[in-house]
């Protein structure tokens, strides 16, 4: 008879999600009616269990021991309102793997706390939190235990879920703290919660209207997010901000939940219809900066420069749902994640979504690991903006990011042209911090985002609007950019010797019209501003500039960024940082002025001012990884045309001398000698016209004379090979 009512159980099933109920898109007819259908369904079920039981019983063991001391730490319902929602769904999932009825009570009790604490949070207009995880692990604990509970149990709960939800998305003004982002975004907040809610709810006959309204919303929205990701990675990699503690954290969970609830929903994977999603791997592979103890990456963006620790806590996790999801799809992909878990220090799933490891059916089919013996020297990711540069892959090599171009401006600085180098130590480097945001927001606004904590080009005019930023008022500017968006890569070019690029960020000096009460309309302040890179590997920098004011006695600042302080003697300085050290020569402007800024009370000023930071807590050698120092170059007398050639060199401690460089010059070119040993090295750069020039090496082990490229070469594949 059991056997019976289950099969007429899943003809009814069938049936029902055969067609779209009236008002719906035609692809709801896919959702099946059953449940549970988040993340797992009655007929994924076994697979999943035996996972758990096997491969993953440790992981199980671990939260099934939270769930047993919950038992003795939950009085019962009437204890104090507080968020249990992942505690509801760890109790729900251990029930139906055990189905003891304790577990089963334990998990009804968390739901209701966790619902008196949602609705005390929005009486007191708080946030529950900025992520929709905790929300999102209620709905699962109803899904999955929805056959267990009456049928005024599950009109309570889930009713009193939407209703607090709703009235969180509707609040007037909105609720502080509670992210309401969307698609362009991680698309973590609270509104994440509409695909969950409106999935699981549909068919059950309760707030029938948002549910509906939600499950449509949130399927538009996800495809809308997938959309955007994909443009974002290219054929590179990325995710939606290359800030890695977003990249590498909380911004894939929403397109992985999406992958997994469509599959278990519908029975349909469409995670390789969006292959994007796998090539996270690649760019975890050109971040990797080899330390010690931990990976570190260049600090860019909205970064805490505090350790510049790669965050890669994640990072395991991420790589086993690539392995899971496109091992057969994408495999070289698939490979890539397996050797970087094989790298990663910590080699432990991260715990923000429990249920992930018991989804991982599919892990041990994807392809062996793919160890990349042979990279070449740099790689251009065109649509975040950044083009990565290493001798090598050891922690003696150098590497080095330089920014231009991209489409995205999410946690983006205005820094287009800047560019960080490393070499035993962050040598040239983003100064200035977002730590402790809430105490030191106007730090990050008015210095921290702003051109000037960055390796570039200043150029002051009088009266020149603030350039804006999320965190704080911004005051001012201090000669710096106006746009995240509009920088070009105009060239790119790598291959075993060096690795050059041009770009052009005139774009991002631009303001606009400004009207002024009473004066006429402020103009722009520059006509040009360009920067080309080589980096004769694996020790040396070359960086020529053009900057054109439109008027002459705008003040140009060439600056560049050091944990230290800097010694400077004439037109060169030294700097150390940990076991690295740079040497930096000026060669032009012929009357170029190097002044050290920086110090005590002086480490982060602009506009007017230091916008310090409150950072007790926090020891010497973290403070030194915001930058205190920077050191201006200036022409010596006001032109509206300037030139900044500058040759840098990267070190161990015991470099003691720069090698030999000097300026040459051939018609309107203009560029640096420099001799390293037996081997000369000239690079000489157009001061007219379209950005190019030629390089030239004589000595070690082959004769180069060519011009510098004038085209950007395309790069596709973990290879970066040509197209």
């Amino acid at each position: 008879m059991a056997r019976l009512l289950a099969v007429i159980c899943l003809v009814y099933c069938s049936i029902a999600a055969a067609a779209a109920e009236p008002g719906l898109p035609e692809w709801t007819a896919k959702i099946r009616m059953d449940h549970p259908r988040l993340f797992f369904n009655r007929d994924t079920w076994p697979a999943v269990r035996e996972r758990t039981l096997g491969p993953e019983k440790k992981w199980y063991e671990q939260y099934k021991r939270r769930v047993d001391k919950l038992q003795d730490e939950i009085g019962g319902l009437a204890d104090p309102p507080r968020d249990l929602g992942p505690q509801a769904a760890w109790a729900a999932f251990v029930y139906l793997m055990t189905g003891e009825r304790p577990y089963l009570d334990l998990a009804k009790k968390a739901l209701e706390i966790s619902l008196r604490f949602y609705e005390k949070c929005y009486e007191e207009r708080k946030a529950v939190n900025w992520y929709s995880t905790t929300r999102v692990h209620a709905v699962m604990a109803w899904d999955w235990l929805y056959n267990d509970l009456t049928e005024a149990e599950r009109k309570e709960y889930f009713s009193r879920l939407v209703q607090v939800l709703h009235k969180v998305y509707t609040a007037k003004p909105p609720i502080y703290r509670e992210s309401l982002s969307g698609h362009t975004t991680g698309f973590y907040g609270v509104t994440n919660c509409k695909w969950f809610v409106g999935l699981a709810g549909l068919g059950s006959g309760i707030e029938e209207a948002l549910v509906r309204e939600w499950l449509v919303w949130g399927y538009n929205e996800n495809m809308k997010m997938l959309a955007h990701r994909k443009r974002a990675c290219g054929d590179d990699g990325g995710s939606a901000s290359p800030t890695l503690g977003y990249a590498f954290g909380a911004y894939p969970w929403s397109e992985q939940n999406f992958f997994y609830t469509w599959l278990s929903a519908t029975g349909e994977n469409i995670a390789p219809e969006w292959p994007h999603s796998a090539w996270l791997a690649n760019y975890v592979l050109w971040n990797w900066i080899a330390a010690e103890r931990a990976p570190r990456e260049f600090g860019w963006g909205d970064t805490p420069h505090t350790t510049n620790t790669m965050p890669h806590y994640e990072l395991y996790t991420h790589m086993a749902n690539i392995r899971h999801l496109y091992g057969k799809v994408a495999p070289e992909a698939a490979a890539l994640a397996r050797h970087l878990q094989e790298m990663l220090p910590h080699k432990e799933y991260a715990g923000n979504w429990f249920i992930y490891p018991f989804l991982l059916t599919d892990l041990d089919k994807s392809p062996e690991a793919f160890h990349p013996e042979r990279l070449p020297a740099a790689r251009h990711f065109e649509s975040l903006g950044q083009i990565f540069m290493r001798s090598g892959t050891g922690p003696e090599d150098t590497y080095c990011l330089f920014t231009a171009g991209g489409i995205l401006s999410q946690h983006r600085h205005y820094d287009a042209l800047s560019f960080i180098i490393y070499h035993r130590g962050y040598l040239a480097l983003d100064s200035g911090t977002r730590y402790d945001e809430f105490v030191n927001g106007e730090h990050l606004a008015n210095y921290y985002a702003q051109t000037v904590a960055h390796n570039c080009v200043l150029v002051h005019q009088p009266g020149e609007p603030p350039a804006r930023y999320w965190g704080g008022t911004v005051i001012a500017n201090h000669g710096g950019q106006h746009r995240q968006l509009g920088s070009e890569v105009k060239a790119f070019e790598t291959n075993d010797r060096y690795v050059y690029v041009a770009g052009d960020a005139t774009a991002s000096y631009l303001h606009g019209p400004v009207k002024r009460e009473g004066q006429p309309d402020l103009p722009e302040k520059v006509s040009l501003v360009t920067r080309q890179l080589v980096f004769l590997m694996p020790k040396h920098f070359v960086v020529f500039d053009r900057v054109v004011a439109t008027d002459p006695s705008y003040r140009k600042e060439w600056l560049l960024h050091t944990a230290h302080e800097p010694v400077i003697a004439g037109k060169q300085f030294r700097a150390d940082h940990e076991e690295g050290r740079l040497f930096c020569r000026t060669l032009l402007p012929e009357d170029a002025v190097l002044t050290p800024a920086g110090g005590s009370g002086r480490e982060f000023w602009a506009a007017g001012r230091n916008w310090e930071i409150k950072a007790d807590k926090l020891k010497p050698e973290q403070l030194a990884m915001m930058g205190q120092w920077r050191v201006e170059v200036s022409p010596g007398a006001a032109r509206a045309e300037d030139h900044f050639l500058h040759v840098l060199q990267v070190g161990d401690q015991q470099l003691s001398a720069m090698d030999p460089v000097e300026v040459i010059r051939e018609g309107d070119a203009v560029g640096a000698r420099v001799r390293v040993g037996e081997t000369t090295w000239e690079v000489l750069f157009n001061t007219k016209g379209d950005l190019g020039g030629r390089i030239r090496c004589r000595g070690g082990n082959a004769t180069i004379d060519q011009a510098l490229a004038q085209t950007v070469t395309p790069q596709v594949g973990i290879l970066a090979l040509p197209k």
